[in-house]
């Protein structure tokens, strides 16, 4: 196991009715506040008119950033920054999910950068103060609601980057199931995949000596795999909903990951599947997943695999070892076809293979050549031709 250092400063009012305490939270750091959202789902549910109520009952101002994008934009955080700086505002309200929140911690450090917004995200370590932010989470995903990171886009440059940095924890975050029962069944089946994804970067990764973050993060999964499709056929079942929301939250808070930090192979190459092609991230990690994982099958993985077969899924472990690992690589993709998601590259959107190399390339940035199974450009541009 690592040397790690750990803290989640982020407070969490989790369940039914908790976005009565928003006031409250806001009044710690001030009196004026931009709301950032995507579209009009939070209008359609009453969330809201709810948050605008209780804004205006408690005389707290409010501005509106609306049309954050699925992949958010720099020219969005841009804009977002400006409206803070114009009207003196003291704390970011993201209301939505990992986007709405990603974009709303670019602004918050962007209000105090003095320069290209894009040129801090390239370069995070420029930041060193951001307006406090205090998240409503609507979808269980990326647990940007509860972690140090965001992703935000260049349409420009075709470029997705990803920062981390404890400034860019939220102070709060307000976390209500319900407010999840709209999510469509594609939106919660690609955000279910997410949070796996989250999960598997860190348990494939071959760190030794972590017993205890190992049976955790099966416990997550096994999470996933139960809740996931019955949240994506009974969008109002609160216990599924909530689950999923809580686990999607520790999935990538950094506790999986104490003593077990690697590199992230399938967000890199997703990533760049996002920013070629604009697509829904968590079906693109689900499209790579099983791909990935028979790539790095081998003599030094194969127990990694049988003890997910095993603990997750319950293959008999009297099997031989490649047969357990390669039921789980099924399992898994049987997982992401039970919530309807697609599994080929083509089946979203994709028509040629014209970016794969220049994207192979990119990802091989994020450290890929260091991983339990090394990733070479010829690697990456196999998977995505696999996939294709």
């Amino acid at each position: 196991m690592q040397n790690f250092y750990y803290d989640i400063p982020t407070k969490i009012a989790f369940g039914k009715g908790e976005i009565a305490k928003l006031p409250k939270f806001v009044k710690e750091f001030g009196n004026k506040v931009l709301i950032v959202y995507g579209g009009g789902s939070i209008k359609r549910t009453g969330l809201y008119d709810t948050v605008i109520h209780l804004l205006d009952e408690n005389d707290i101002s409010h501005e509106e950033l609306s049309g954050v994008e699925p992949n958010p934009r720099i020219t969005t955080v841009a804009k977002g920054a400006d409206m803070c700086r114009e009207h003196g505002i003291q704390v970011v309200l993201p209301i939505g999910g990992g986007s709405t929140i990603d974009c709303a911690k670019a602004i918050a450090a962007a209000y105090y950068f003095d320069g290209d917004p894009w040129d801090l995200i390239c370069d995070f370590s420029q930041a060193t103060e951001i307006l406090p932010i205090i998240s409503v989470l609507t979808l269980a995903a990326t647990g940007s609601e509860m972690d140090l990171f965001a992703v935000i886009s260049n349409e420009e440059t075709k470029d997705k980057i990803g920062i981390g940095s404890p400034l860019v924890y939220p102070k709060y975050s307000i976390l209500d199931p319900e407010y999840t029962y709209s999510v469509p069944k594609y939106q919660t089946a690609a955000g279910t995949a997410d949070i796996m994804a989250h999960i598997f970067e860190v348990y494939f990764c071959g760190i030794q000596g972590t017993f205890m973050q190992d049976r955790i993060m099966e416990a997550l999964l096994k999470t996933c795999i139960h809740y996931g499709p019955i949240a994506c056929e009974k969008p109002d079942d609160y216990d599924a909903r909530a689950n999923l929301m809580w686990t999607s939250s520790w999935a990538i808070n950094g506790m999986i990951a104490c003593g077990k930090s690697a590199a992230w192979p399938i967000h890199a190459m997703e990533h760049q599947l996002s920013a070629y092609y604009d697509v829904t991230h968590g079906h693109g990690l689900a499209i790579l997943i099983p791909v990935w994982m028979k790539h790095i099958l081998n003599d030094k993985t194969v127990d990694i695999f049988v003890n997910y077969g095993i603990n997750v899924f319950g293959i008999d472990r009297e099997l031989d070892k490649m047969e357990i690992a390669n039921k789980a690589i099924e399992k898994t993709k049987e997982v992401f076809d039970s919530m309807g998601l697609s599994d080929t590259l083509r089946s979203i959107g994709i028509e040629t293979k014209e970016n794969f190399e220049v994207m192979a390339e990119k990802a091989l940035g994020d450290g890929l050549d260091d991983y339990i199974v090394p990733l070479t450009k010829a690697d990456i541009i196999h998977i995505y031709d696999e996939c294709f």
